[in-house]
């Protein structure tokens, strides 16, 4: 390989990387699906992607689904994107957006079959409660963007935030909680690898929209 073939090839990369970070054209309106993904198929976000560990093996494992993740540091952004560049997976885009203002202001009622929520920030300061994703507004927000029959899926290592979480899904109206029995294999995020590999306990809930 020359060096053009080699300059080109690295111009497709980066061309790539940048198509996978989806950039909403306007962001005080919601969205269509279509202006996220040409190809319609299920629909699943995962909320504070991180650094895209499993996001990637989702969209891997699942190619006939598309997997939109949120995720706030643009270096993490910039990460997942050119891991799926790298991957070539059309089916998985990032948007660079508070996971709140992502699911209440910009994507499309009834959008989404499953939400993914993997360890999210629990802020253990009484002072900094209030910074907390999950809230009676965040629950509201959840059941608008999920399909009939959705699935909201939450995980976390933080007890006291999880005692939290319960609170606050056992009074949201339209969902019923559900059994959840991971299959052998299920991707995990680096966080989940690194408290299983301490043998720390992980808190799950599943959460089904009725």
């Amino acid at each position: 390989m020359n060096r053009e073939q080699i300059s080109q090839q690295h111009e497709a990369f980066l061309a790539s990387a940048e198509r996978a970070q989806w950039v909403p054209a306007d962001y005080f309106r919601r969205a269509a699906l279509s202006e996220i993904f040409l190809r319609p198929a299920p629909l699943e976000i995962d909320l504070g992607c991180g650094d895209g560990a499993f996001i990637l093996a989702m969209a891997a494992r699942f190619p006939d689904r598309n997997f939109l993740g949120t995720e706030r540091l643009l270096g993490r952004v910039e990460k997942v994107c050119r891991a799926i560049a790298r991957h070539a997976l059309a089916n998985c885009r990032i948007l660079r957006l508070e996971s709140l203002y992502t699911v209440r202001s910009l994507l499309p009622p009834g959008c989404a079959s499953v939400v993914h929520i993997a360890f999210p920030d629990p802020w253990p300061k009484r002072q900094h409660h209030e910074r907390r994703l999950f809230t009676d507004e965040f629950m509201l927000a959840l059941h608008q963007v999920l399909a009939p029959g959705g699935e909201v899926l939450i995980k976390t290592d933080d007890k006291p935030y999880f005692d939290w979480i319960e609170r606050i899904i056992s009074r949201a109206q339209g969902f019923t909680r559900i059994e959840w029995i991971e299959e052998e294999g299920w991707p995990k995020t680096d966080f989940e690898k690194h408290f299983l590999a301490q043998s720390m306990p992980i808190h799950r809930a599943r959460l089904k929209k009725i």
